[in-house]
């Protein structure tokens, strides 16, 4: 501050005697009524290069793991079936009947989400013990676990390893769902946190896709390859450990959580790319002078506080309608429900892609007006439209399968547009 200070008043040259004393008429005329003014806060607007990079660092290697590891699993389905068929065969000795591969491949499918509600059950015990992004980067342990025993699950003939390993990613990745949003939320600026927020959907739209487009027949989807396509797992967790070390930690937990209010400021300009921070810091303190008002809260709390029981009711509903609305079995399995529909082998993968790349465009979409329309408009369209089309796919499953296409599409457009997105926002 001393120095360009310093540097400031030495280029300044004297006025003259006649233009002080204009000045002086000029600062008399309007001091009367500025001070009559409220003073305003000013904040830093708008992204720049290192705030944009924190966000590619947090959302690139945690979203990722959880749209890729998503969409994986269904390409290869078919390869994978016929191998655990062969696996079992050897093992017994016996015809193996096509209802205990399906249940074998159920679990091995489902067993992510069982992670995944482990995971998201201590995220709050991981982000306040370690914070937000060392909770990221430890997290990133679970996933080379998860890539060893995938990678090497054909190998070692056992088709246990895929459960084992999408136990893992399935923990990972409920832990990122937590952490990523919270450290997306917590470095962004109070006007961007809608838009940011929608990054996360955006990121596991895109992940989804690309574990599509490398499950084609022609890419990893072989006989031989799907052990890498579910091994890739690890890349995106490479990016993250390389590139989150250089990002600070959320100066919102430090200064709330932690008390380190210098490291907080630090971290605050560091984002902002400026030291003008002052009234964000401001606003920060005030909040964390009123938490230490506030008792803590304990879980029996929220359920007898009225005050604090509507709005988890409101977070349990959005996130069970969301679960209950028959995404993931459409992510999981839609090629074999395009199978079903008459579609060939081919043609199927290439509807399912089609389908991810109307998963990524309407996320998109909604990244523009989740702030303008309002969340729970949204909301309550997503899911109105998206019962429309749970009934219209039902009734038109043994039909033409343009029109089983066609209501993907929009239970897609109805689910990224309206609920998707929302939900992390």
């Amino acid at each position: 501050h001393l120095m360009s200070f310093s540097a400031s008043f030495f280029s300044l040259t004297i006025p003259s005697r006649a233009s002080c004393f204009e000045s002086y008429d000029i600062i008399s005329q309007c001091t009367s009524a500025d001070l009559s003014m409220p003073l305003e806060k000013t904040y830093v607007q708008g992204f720049n290069g290192r705030l944009v990079f924190a966000i590619a660092a947090a959302a690139l290697g945690s979203s990722f793991q959880h749209g890729y590891n998503t969409g994986v699993v269904n390409a290869p389905q078919k390869l994978i079936e016929d191998w655990i068929t062969m696996v079992e065969y050897n093992r017994t000795q016996t015809e193996v009947t096509q209802t205990k591969v399906t249940m074998i491949w159920s679990i091995a499918v489902s067993i992510f989400c069982v992670g995944g509600m482990i995971g998201g059950a201590i995220t709050g015990l991981v982000a306040e013990k370690f914070g937000r992004k060392k909770g990221l980067l430890i997290n990133n342990i679970l996933v080379v676990f998860a890539a060893v025993f995938q990678g090497a699950s054909k190998a070692a003939g056992s088709f246990e390893m895929i459960i084992i390993g999408r136990f893992f990613i399935g923990i990972n990745s409920g832990l990122n769902a937590g952490l990523a949003p919270m450290y997306l939320a917590e470095i962004s600026p109070v006007h961007l946190r809608g838009a940011v927020g929608t990054v996360y959907q955006l990121v596991i739209t895109i992940s989804i896709l690309v574990s599509q487009i490398l499950g084609l027949e022609s890419i990893l989807g072989t006989a031989e390859s799907w052990p890498t396509l579910l091994a890739l797992t690890i890349v995106p967790a490479i990016f993250q450990v390389f590139t989150l070390p250089l990002c600070p930690e959320s100066p919102k937990y430090l200064l709330l959580s932690k008390g380190q209010e210098m490291e907080a400021q630090k971290s605050l300009t560091w984002l902002r790319g400026t030291i003008e921070v002052h009234d964000e810091m401001d606003d920060m303190r005030a909040e964390f002078e009123s938490m230490k008002l506030v008792p803590k809260v304990t879980l029996r709390d929220l359920f007898v506080n009225a005050s604090l029981r509507i709005p988890l009711i409101i977070a349990m509903m959005i996130m069970i309608g969301q679960q209950l609305s028959g995404i993931n079995a459409v992510m999981f399995f839609s090629t074999k429900i395009f199978m079903m529909a008459q579609l060939d082998d081919k043609n199927a993968q290439y509807a399912t892609l089609g389908m991810g790349a109307v998963n990524v465009f309407m996320t998109i979409i909604s990244m523009v007006i989740v702030e303008k329309a309002g969340r729970k408009t949204l909301l309550l369209l997503g899911f109105t439209g998206m019962c429309i089309t749970t009934v219209l796919l039902t009734i038109c499953l043994a039909y033409v399968n343009c029109i089983i296409l066609t209501i993907f599409s929009l239970r897609i457009i109805n689910y990224i547009n309206m609920a998707g997105s929302c939900r992390w926002s």
